[in-house]
């Protein structure tokens, strides 16, 4: 049985959390259905429909669960999702669940 690091659980209970949140989630959804290239936070804000300084808040927590990270090209702010850690939340949580099964 493969036992999880603490950090590692704590991570994906955090980003959970966040993820928990319907607008957090949509965002994150909007983000990966646009692919690599990022798109600018106004195109964010238009596409979702939230108040900008909602839209902040909800960006910034992504980004402190490592979920989306943003990049200033010129004047033009750029949200990307991190790919990467969607895709180790999802390896988390398929391992969890089958060291559940093996119990």
């Amino acid at each position: 049985m493969r036992f999880i690091e603490q950090s590692e659980h704590e991570l994906a209970v955090r980003q959970m959390a966040e993820l928990g949140n319907s607008t957090r989630l949509a965002i994150i959804r909007y983000l990966v259905s646009q692919g690599d290239d990022g798109v600018p936070v106004g195109q964010v804000q238009k596409a979702l429909g939230v108040p900008p300084s909602t839209l902040s808040h909800h960006i910034s927590r992504l980004v402190s669960v490592g979920l989306l990270r943003q990049v200033r090209s010129s004047r033009i702010l750029f949200c990307h999702a991190e790919v990467g850690a969607i895709d180790s939340l999802a390896d988390y949580i398929r391992s969890a669940c089958l060291c559940a099964e093996a119990v």
